[in-house]
C-alpha cells in the first residue's frame, strides 16, 4: 500500500515508494523539555505516519502549547488531552495510550507504534523499520536499540528479541492479539507485549543497525539514579526473572558507572522483592516462558563463550 504521507528526502515532495500505512500513538506527561525534538524527527520522516495521535497525560507545563503548534500545521498529527492525575505509573501511561487508539483504531493502517515524548532520531527511522517488515511476514514487533547519555545496550545481556519500549512498532495483527498493553502499575508493559507477542508465535526483534537518541535518563521522572537501579531489580522480580539469571546481570552491571554500586542496588532490588513475596505482574506461563529463554542464553554464553547477538536467527529469514 502506498503511503499518503510518503516524501522525498528533502521533504519537498512525493516519491514513487510503496510502504505500509502505519500510525503512532505518544502518550506524553510533562514532556515540553523533550517532546518537540520528537515532534520534528516524526514530521521530517521521509515516511510520516497516516495518524500520529498524540495523548498529554495530565500534562500541567508547555506540553500541549507545543504539541498544538505543530498539529495547526500538520492535520495528520492530534492532541488529545487526558485529566490530571496525581500519581505518576505506567499504567497511566497504558491508559492514555488507550485514549489514542480509541482515535486510530477503525482506521486502515498495516503497523501500530507506540513512541515516547522524549526520543529523537535520523529521517528514515520508520522507512527502515518499515522495510523490515515487509521482509518478514511474521514479523511482529520491531525497534531499534536507544543511546543514552552516550550508553547503550550491551547485547551480550540484552537479547535482540526484545524491544525496548521507547519505540515499539507492532504489526496490526499481532497487536490485536495480544490485547495490546496491560496495565501494570510498576512498570515492564513494554517487556510484557514482547514475551506476549513471542508465546503466540510472533517474531520480534531489535534492529541494531539504527539508533534512536533517548533524552530523558529512564526512571529518573521521580526517581534518583539509585532508586532507579533499585527499581530495575524489582520489576526482573515483578516480570518473573530467574534468581539465577539476575544475579549475572547484576555482577554484569557492578562493572558499569556508578562501578559496583549500579549492580548492587539492582541485586538488592530483586532480593528485596523475593524475601517480601512481591507480587509477580505475568502469569505462570509467561514467566516459566522467560526464565526458559534467559537459561538458554546463560548456556550459550558460558558454553561457546561469544556475544550472544550472534546466535540470535535473523527474522528476515523465513522459518
Amino acid at each position: 500500500m502506498k503511503s499518503p504521507s510518503t516524501v522525498s528526502g528533502d521533504g519537498r515532495g512525493p516519491v514513487a515508494a510503496h510502504y505500509s500505512t502505519y500510525v503512532l500513538i505518544t502518550p506524553a506527561r510533562n514532556e515540553a523539555q523533550f517532546i518537540e525534538q520528537t515532534i520534528r524527527s516524526v514530521v521530517r520522516q521521509t515516511v510520516r505516519p497516516a495518524k500520529w495521535v498524540i495523548v498529554s497525560d495530565g500534562s500541567t507545563v508547555g506540553t500541549d502549547d507545543i504539541v498544538r503548534k505543530y498539529a495547526a500545521e500538520h492535520d495528520w498529527i492530534e492532541l488529545v488531552r487526558m485529566p490530571e492525575r496525581k500519581e505518576r505509573h505506567f499504567a497511566g501511561k497504558v491508559h492514555a495510550f488507550n485514549a489514542g487508539y480509541a482515535k486510530v483504531k477503525n482506521l486502515k493502517y498495516e503497523l501500530i507504534g507506540s513512541l515516547d515524548g522524549d526520543i529523537s532520531f535520523d529521517q528514515d527511522y520508520f522507512a527502515f523499520l518499515l522495510d523490515r517488515f515487509s521482509e518478514v511476514p511474521r514479523l511482529g514487533l520491531a525497534g531499534t536499540p536507544f543511546e543514552e547519555g552516550g550508553n547503550s545496550y550491551d547485547y551480550r545481556f540484552v537479547s535482540i528479541e526484545h524491544v525496548s519500549g521507547a519505540c515499539q512498532l507492532f504489526r496490526r495483527e499481532c497487536f490485536e492479539e495480544i490485547g495490546g498493553y496491560v496495565p501494570v502499575k510498576g512498570g515492564g508493559i513494554d517487556h510484557i507485549a514482547v514475551l506476549t507477542a513471542r508465546m503466540k508465535g510472533w517474531q520480534t526483534r531489535t534492529f541494531t543497525e539504527k539508533m534512536s537518541i533517548h533524552h530523558r535518563v529512564q526512571g529518573s521522572a521521580n526517581r534518583s539514579p539509585m532508586q532507579g537501579r533499585f527499581h530495575v531489580g524489582t520489576l526482573d522480580y515483578a516480570l518473573g526473572g530467574d534468581p539465577v539469571w539476575e544475579m549475572f546481570r547484576s555482577l554484569h552491571q557492578m562493572t558499569k558507572k556508578p562501578i559496583f554500586v549500579g549492580g548492587l542496588m539492582i541485586l538488592f532490588g530483586y532480593v528485596w522483592s523475593m524475601v517480601r513475596r512481591r507480587e509477580r505482574v505475568v502469569s505462570p506461563d509467561i514467566m516459566i516462558f522467560r526464565r526458559r529463554e534467559q537459561m538458554r542464553r546463560l548456556r550459550e554464553f558460558f558454553v561457546r563463550r561469544i556475544p550472544l547477538v550472534r546466535h540470535w536467527p535473523d527474522p528476515r529469514r523465513p522459518g
